[in-house]
């Protein structure tokens, strides 16, 4: 809780001051750079209840209360849902009014787990100074990889947004802010199926009951693979209202129900090293979570120094994600294989 809190004041304070240095690294100027420091000014004030509402939500999941997680962000999403409406809609506040939306549905969220913990009295912000350090640095080591998966779709935006404006320009752009989006709810899936096998493989590893784990194991690759397959059927069924759905222009939704069916192809990839990844850091093997974390978008970027050079432009940044996390995966099995024969060593 004292992690949270402190990093909570932390990004409150520079993502409040470097708001406008940020989004030019992300690749916004002109219209869009204006909308976005109206955006995130708002969001930044709001980054406790954002942090401590989310961070919250898997004490609860891992005291076993899955349920109630699951009850309070849906109660926290439906409240930004219908505030969004209310904001933007009946009170034209435009998107400082979505970012008060987004704000309030995050406090919702928070509120409702500390009353879960409270009411279990998992709560308390009592710890021996001596210990502080111990403990932050254990908490800070596991969770720098899901940090990581996070954050990835951040990076590669950061990326593909620098390398589009060299090849395809603003219109790009705004075709992978679109993408992004669509292919972030198809990846926040099969990040839930990760985290929800974590606190099993977690146990089961306790317990050094490797079969059992294993089967968990197993089972969350077959869930994760039929929701990415599901999920790419959906998507390329409706690619050509895909981008109405989020806003965009007629001729951008036009370039999105082109360009997506290219970033499809990596999602089932995308589920593997997922998986394997939230199976890593629940068993202690820290550094090869850290791999997988971390080297696609290091893919990514090697990549699109070489492809669009060489074979055809903006096309080539488009395939050069699919590249890089099919890569990803390849290393993900070939990590998960050396565990798998530690373990049946031991």
């Amino acid at each position: 809780m004292w992690v949270l809190i402190i990093l909570s004041v932390l990004l409150t304070f520079f993502i409040f001051i470097l708001n406008n240095p940020l989004l030019r690294l992300l690749g916004a100027n002109g219209q869009l750079l204006l909308l976005g420091e109206e955006y995130i000014s708002t969001i930044a004030l709001g980054a406790g209840l954002q942090m401590i509402g989310t961070g919250l939500v898997p004490f609860i999941r891992n005291h076993g209360g899955s349920f109630y997680a699951m009850f309070s962000m849906i109660v926290g999403f439906v409240t930004n849902i219908i505030l969004d409406y209310l904001f933007v809609w009946v009170f034209d506040q435009g998107v400082s009014g979505a970012a008060l939306a987004t704000i309030i549905g995050q406090g919702v969220t928070m509120l409702i787990a500390l009353i879960y913990l409270l009411h279990k009295r998992q709560f308390t912000l009592k710890i021996p100074f001596s210990k502080i350090g111990k403990v932050s640095w254990s908490i800070i080591k596991i969770g720098i990889a899901p940090f990581g998966l996070a954050m990835t779709p951040n990076i590669s935006l950061i990326i593909i947004n620098r390398f589009s404006v060299l090849y395809g320009g603003e219109k790009s752009i705004a075709t992978y802010a679109c993408i992004a989006y669509i292919i972030c709810i198809i990846y926040l899936i099969l990040q839930g199926v990760g985290d929800g096998s974590q606190p099993l493989i977690s146990q089961y590893y306790g317990e050094r009951d490797f079969d059992k784990l294993k089967n968990i194991r197993k089972l969350a690759y077959g869930f994760s693979m039929f929701l990415s397959v599901l999920a790419c059927i959906v998507m390329y069924v409706t690619r050509d209202r895909l981008g109405i759905l989020f806003g965009a222009s007629n001729e951008v939704n036009t370039e999105i129900a082109k360009i997506i069916p290219i970033f499809l192809i990596s999602v089932p990839f995308v589920a593997v090293n997922r998986i394997t990844t939230a199976s890593f850091y629940a068993t202690e093997k820290s550094t090869f979570s850290y791999i997988l974390t971390f080297i696609e978008p290091l893919f990514m970027l090697v990549l699109m120094f070489l492809l669009p050079p060489l074979f055809g432009g903006q096309i080539m940044i488009w395939w050069s994600t699919v590249f890089a996390r099919i890569l990803s995966a390849l290393q993900a099995v070939f990590l998960k294989q050396c565990v798998d024969r530690q373990e049946m060593s031991v």
